[in-house]
């Protein structure tokens, strides 16, 4: 691995969550597609992008900077996922799977920050 966010365990599960958006956004309607798909999908690559352009930073407080953008728009999505349901454009099964996983990728970020404020 030649980059080091390739290791950290949340970035992968934030692919993981990229992955998921993007399948579940394939269901939606099309007259969503330049406004819940196109902000849901942007929200779950951020968290992705913030996690590995953070981690190459020059100090843990630079990183932990751009955790705590990753970290907002791990809340997006969930907002996302609240609007899709509302608007009954999501599975519950979807809307769950996503829910759960952005509840840990919330859990690992913060953990990975407070270790960060603490070296």
């Amino acid at each position: 691995m030649a980059f080091k966010f390739e290791k950290l365990r949340v970035w992968q599960k934030a692919l993981e969550l990229t992955s998921l958006v993007h399948n579940t956004t394939k269901l939606f309607p099309k007259d969503e597609l330049f406004v819940l798909t196109s902000q849901i999908k942007r929200a779950a690559d951020s968290v992705n992008l913030n996690i590995a352009e953070g981690s190459t930073g020059q100090s843990n407080r630079e990183f932990v900077k751009f955790l705590r953008y990753a970290l907002r728009s791990n809340i997006e999505v969930v907002s996302c996922i609240f609007i899709a349901k509302e608007r009954d454009i999501i599975s519950k099964e979807n809307f769950e799977k996503i829910y759960s996983m952005s509840e840990e990728i919330l859990a690992m970020i913060s953990a990975l920050i407070k270790r960060l404020e603490n070296e």
